[in-house]
């Protein structure tokens, strides 16, 4: 095989698993090559994503050796896509009654999840979280991206236990914005105590199910290392949480005017 068709195949196989680590043995037995041709080719393709900004291509010194794709954004192409979020959220045909905004369809496009899920896994890769945690229904798609781009088990909290899911621990949390009690459940078998968890959520208001996930990791003696949300709603002012990282600030939604007024979060423009 020839090295461009190697540097394909190669490049193929470490993009469909961010953060996966493939022996460098695998490839040469693969391929039918040496190791030093292997890290040649390897060479072309670190170089190329450097040179595009598409990421970084890791190499693992030791015995085995390994090598693997981490999807990490620089600040500036981070900035650039959630600009382009919120530009579409601005639109004011996403205004429905009740100064509520359509979201439907961002969380549900694969280019967008695809992206945001690198934007997460940019900020939190380094803190090597085991598992990524959220709670249903609204936001299993993004969790789901960011997993993915971590290489991690995703882990969905139920509203309500399931018969399947064997024991479980139930408990209760005060929703922040609504004030009202609610219920999340987690089979035991889910998570190993002593795992590290990152937790993620699409939309955030007062920050209640956000407490109520942290008090269940507790619960599982896991350790927090990050806690992620797509976008966070300026109303109420105060929060139930401040160590949370939005990607998107959703400051107004004027019905009168027909205005949404959104803007990326603070972390991203400094």
């Amino acid at each position: 095989m020839r090295r461009a068709h190697r540097i394909a195949a190669i490049t193929k196989r470490l993009v469909e698993r961010p953060h996966h680590v493939f022996g460098v043995g695998e490839f040469a037995d693969l391929f039918d090559v040496a190791r030093s041709t292997l890290s040649e080719d390897l060479a072309i393709i670190r170089a190329t994503f450097e040179a595009l900004n598409m990421g970084k291509i890791e190499t693992i010194s030791g015995a085995v050796g390994g090598v693997r794709y981490l999807p990490l954004l620089t600040k500036e192409h981070i900035l650039g896509h959630v600009e382009d979020i919120c530009a579409r959220l601005r639109d004011p045909q996403r205004i429905l009654p009740g100064g509520f905004v359509y979201i439907d369809d961002l969380i549900s496009s694969p280019e967008l999840l695809r992206t945001v899920g690198s934007i997460f896994a940019t900020a939190f890769g380094e803190q090597a979280p085991e598992y990524v945690v959220t709670v249903e229904t609204a936001g299993i798609p993004v969790a789901s991206k960011v997993a993915y781009a971590l290489d991690v088990p995703l882990v969905i909290v139920r509203r309500q236990s399931r018969p399947t899911e064997g024991p479980v621990l139930t408990m209760n949390f005060l929703s922040g914005s609504a004030r009202q009690l609610e219920t999340m459940s987690l089979s035991r078998r889910a998570l190993p105590r002593g795992s590290r968890v990152l937790l993620i959520d699409d939309f955030m208001k007062a920050g209640g199910t956000l407490r109520g996930l942290t008090d269940l990791m507790g619960e599982f003696e896991c350790s927090v290392v990050g806690k992620g949300v797509l976008i966070e709603s300026a109303w109420p002012e105060e929060k139930l949480i401040d160590d949370h990282l939005p990607l998107i600030y959703l400051d107004a939604v004027d019905v009168k005017e027909q205005k949404v007024v959104v803007r990326p979060a603070d972390w991203i423009l400094s």
